[in-house]
């Protein structure tokens, strides 16, 4: 995700506590889809579909972080 903004990520995370609460909250979510698609963990498509818009929303917060600490 980002990779153009890679070292600003690592900088962000040990510096800015909200961005990385967000950054490993979004990685969390992406986890827990692979395994709800791939039937390691249970989960209806509609649970699937809102972990999926939660994620989207995070990767919106996290790109405007990213954009203005840039």
């Amino acid at each position: 995700m980002f990779p153009e903004y890679r070292e600003l990520i690592s900088q962000l995370k040990t510096t800015d506590h909200h961005f990385r609460t967000l950054f490993d909250r979004h990685n969390a979510l992406d986890q827990k889809i692979k395994n709800m698609e791939s039937h390691i963990e249970p989960g209806t498509h509609e649970e699937i579909e809102t972990h999926k818009k939660e994620k989207l929303l995070l990767k919106d917060q996290l790109y405007a972080i990213l954009q203005k600490a840039s």
